[in-house]
């Protein structure tokens, strides 16, 4: 799968909650994970078993405004509002950086100020901040990454998944060639 994502949290008070969050951003390949103004340590966060902060980069930021992310990656806040949008109907950015809030409350408005988009999953009420990164995380997989298609009934089974075709060369910004075709990806 092409780009990358990181995951984190905001106001979390709970670190076993930011672990379960990082042992599932792990599983599902991350690229990095952070905290802002969380209370978190590697050794409260004992449900992280498989040590994420051993294998991924590890931010730590006091405040939203010391938030820093990689050149153009896209910040998707995730959070149970009206406006927000559902997460089916979400296109996942090339680069993202999702993140979650604390236990008991939301994300602060400054740090929705600060989103590119805010996503919500569509439950009746809220759920557990680990299960809502997993969820978001799932998600992402299944949208960006190349997978068969789902059979039509419960009982057929998953077709092949189709052969990768490779087109002609593609140049990536500039003026490029006649008859190459020119590609801008850095919208997505």
């Amino acid at each position: 799968m092409r780009g990358f994502f990181g995951i984190g949290v905001e106001g979390l008070s709970k670190p076993m909650n930011a672990g379960n969050l990082f042992r599932s951003a792990h599983a599902f390949g991350a690229s990095f994970v952070f905290t802002i103004d969380s209370v978190y340590s590697r050794s409260l966060a004992k449900s992280d078993t498989s040590k994420t902060p051993e294998h991924l980069p590890f931010y730590q930021f006091d405040t939203v405004a010391e938030l820093a992310l990689p050149e153009r990656c896209a910040l998707v806040g995730i959070e149970l509002t009206d406006d927000a949008v559902e997460l089916p109907s979400f296109h996942h950015p090339l680069r993202a950086a999702y993140v979650l809030g604390r236990e008991r409350g939301s994300l602060t408005p400054e740090l929705v100020e600060r989103c590119d988009s805010v996503v919500k999953i569509p439950t009746k009420f809220c759920i557990n901040v680990a299960t809502a990164g997993a969820v978001v995380m799932y998600d992402r997989l299944i949208s960006r990454g190349r997978f068969a298609e789902r059979p039509v009934g419960s009982q057929a089974r998953a077709g092949d998944l189709p052969q990768h075709v490779h087109g002609g060369p593609v140049i990536r910004g500039g003026s490029g060639v006649k008859g190459q075709k020119i590609v801008d990806d850095t919208t997505k």
